[in-house]
């Protein structure tokens, strides 16, 4: 691979009770369990920044196989949830549900994209074989 470009990051503190900060300073949080978790609630956490990575990347991927095939994509977003849990092995382990809005196109037309920018998203490629994700396209 080619690289392109290189995102840098530090967490500090208390882990998912820290800090996160990118090097350029454009993201700085601060991070806290979420009450489901049993934690305060009051800073962000990793699959919420996730989560908003992937729908991101993904709506890219979604509006770059719209464009090739001459879709209207027109109006498109992309929802991503990131869901976390204990695994078998004593761990955590996430999953990932990407739902996606093609307003002007059929269902069938959205999902065919949507399982296209799937193979074409670096998050999607990233996690295949890793984690169980979800891509739906939205009812609305």
């Amino acid at each position: 691979m080619a690289t392109l470009y290189t995102a840098e990051a530090l967490a500090t503190g208390d882990g998912r009770n820290g800090h996160a900060r990118t090097t350029d300073g454009k993201v700085d949080v601060a991070l806290a369990f979420p009450k489901e978790m049993g934690g305060s609630g009051e800073g962000t956490n990793p699959e919420q920044l996730f989560a908003a990575g992937y729908a991101a990347c993904f709506h890219s991927a979604l509006r770059l196989v719209g464009s090739k095939a001459k879709a209207n994509i027109d109006d498109s977003a992309v929802g991503a949830k990131v869901g976390i849990g204990p695994n078998d092995t004593g761990g955590f382990a996430l999953e990932v549900t990407l739902e996606v809005s093609l307003p002007h196109l059929t269902r069938e037309q959205a999902q065919e994209l949507a399982d296209a920018a799937h193979q074409v998203c670096p998050y999607s490629n990233a996690t295949r074989g890793n984690i169980p994700v979800q891509v739906v396209v939205a009812e609305d």
